[in-house]
């Protein structure tokens, strides 16, 4: 799945939950550069809110 993992030239968010019992895991990269990794489920959703708030959509080049 190395290939799924965002870069800055690929920027996105990754997030990857394999069953109820174990925690998410999520990655996030922007053009800007900036990268972000996180593990458990509270964690990988402050990621996403941040990723929401300040990058990805939310981000102006």
């Amino acid at each position: 799945m190395a290939d799924l993992a965002p870069t800055p030239d690929r920027p996105g968010l990754h997030v990857s939950k394999p069953s109820p019992s174990e925690p998410a895991t999520g990655s996030a990269a922007c053009h800007c550069g900036a990268t972000s990794s996180a593990r458990g489920d509270a964690q990988v959703a402050a990621l996403v809110a941040g990723w929401n708030a300040h990058h990805g959509p939310a981000h102006k080049e």
